[in-house]
């Protein structure tokens, strides 16, 4: 049964939430978000990606730039931009991007709960980018950012939360992407406690984004337990940082493909061997798929719908008939050479919140030969394949709209 808990935030005073609110430090490289401060000495960027107030010449793995993002993170607090909660709430957080509006509840999920699978995971971890994010929990002594969770839709909670969002909102804002972002405090003990109550009959919680943020609380978690001898289980060390949202309200975007070459074939050997597989047809323009097993592709300025032949999306395993999978197994590595997504330099993935006109332009450029628009995965495939143990492709899926950091800060002690 999952743990979910109230803490005591450290959140920005409402006047400031604007200017704090940053996008995850994973979402931009060190330039871009070097461009993005420029002018905003309060964005949470300084703490999640603190390299943008060092010389660009330091490694963003060296401890100056750990140490940087605690100082800052110090600086919001002393400066009083920051400030701490007096009791442990719940909070909710909204966010609306277009019509689509989805509300998190704010609490702390439990590290032990990471380790024995109540809070199932989808993804592998790199251990680069676990020791990354492990080094600034240690350094800062805080979880900075929220980790992404979902659990199966529970009426109750829906009801708990519609009575929360009928009130005014302690803090709203309109990022410079048009995304709404508000934040309510739940400080009431009697919600609060029944939240509780109800989270400890939902047998499981999914991590949806952030496996690597999820993976270093867990470390550093246990790490601490280990080096306390006093360890009691109740210490804030066991718990992190999450916003929780219902499965039903979650969109996940198409996360497309762009490959440079056609792997020493000619245009007519290529689109032979797609044709041993998919129904290929010309379409008159842009190809956004409309169903599980097909796929845009787009070469030498025309589109191209591809559907998927029906044994292959009848497959049993909930990993192998996935998409992508699909677009894996029978695309990119038999007929473009592309073993392994993740190191392969000759693939690139663009989200879809970026639109198929990239896709457009990455091929026009010619930069890139053919490009792939995928139908999205959904929650529900998400969830069977982290029921089932297993883990899915890489670059399954694009969340969006993206959690901001800085809203809700948790210190390990």
């Amino acid at each position: 049964m999952a743990t979910f808990r109230p803490f005591r935030a450290f959140r920005p005073k409402p006047e400031f939430a604007a200017e704090v609110a940053a996008k995850p430090y994973d979402v931009l490289n060190s330039d871009e978000a070097r461009e993005e401060v420029k002018g905003h000495p309060l964005s949470f960027l300084h703490i999640g990606k603190p390299e943008v107030d060092l010389d660009p010449a330091v490694d963003i793995h060296d401890a100056q730039v750990y140490e940087k993002g605690r100082e800052n993170l110090q600086k919001l607090i002393d400066d009083g931009v920051l400030f701490q909660d007096s009791e442990a709430n719940m909070y909710l957080y909204a966010q609306t991007m277009g019509e689509h509006t989805q509300y998190g509840l704010v609490g702390c999920a439990a590290v032990e709960e990471y380790w024995n699978d109540t809070i199932k995971k989808h993804e592998f971890t790199r251990k680069d980018k676990e020791e990354d994010r492990c080094n600034h929990v240690r350094v800062t002594n805080a979880h900075t950012g929220p980790i992404f969770l979902t659990y199966p839709d529970n009426p109750e909670i829906d009801a708990l939360v519609d009575t929360v969002r009928s009130t005014p909102a302690t803090t709203d804002h309109l990022a410079a992407d048009g995304i709404r972002h508000q934040t309510w405090v739940i400080s009431d003990r009697d919600t609060i406690a029944r939240l509780q109550q109800l989270f400890a009959a939902v047998p499981n919680l999914y991590v949806a984004d952030g496996h690597h943020r999820s993976a270093a609380a867990a470390i550093v978690g246990r790490e601490r337990a280990q080096a306390n001898p006093a360890h009691s289980g109740d210490e804030e060390y066991n718990f992190y940082l999450a916003v929780v949202f219902p499965a039903a309200q979650l969109r996940i975007m198409d996360y497309n493909r762009v490959v440079k070459d056609l792997n020493g074939l000619t245009e007519e050997a290529f689109m032979a061997s797609l044709g041993e597989r998919f129904t290929l047809t010309p379409a008159d323009g842009q190809v956004r798929p409309p169903r599980k097993g097909t796929f845009g592709m787009y070469m030498d300025g025309k589109w191209y719908l591809l559907e998927a032949g029906a044994a292959l999306l009848e497959n049993p395993d909930p990993v192998q008939r996935l998409d992508v999978a699909i677009m894996q197994n029978y695309i990119l590595n038999p007929v473009l050479g592309i073993q392994d997504p993740r190191t392969d330099k000759r693939i690139d993935f663009i989200g879809g919140i970026r639109g198929l006109g990239e896709l457009e332009r990455r091929v026009d450029s010619g930069e890139m030969k053919v490009a792939f628009s995928m139908y999205p995965t959904s929650i529900n495939e998400l969830m069977a394949i982290a029921d089932a143990g297993q883990v899915m492709p890489p670059k399954s899926t694009w969340f969006e709209p993206k959690l901001r950091d800085g809203l809700f800060v948790h210190f390990l002690d």
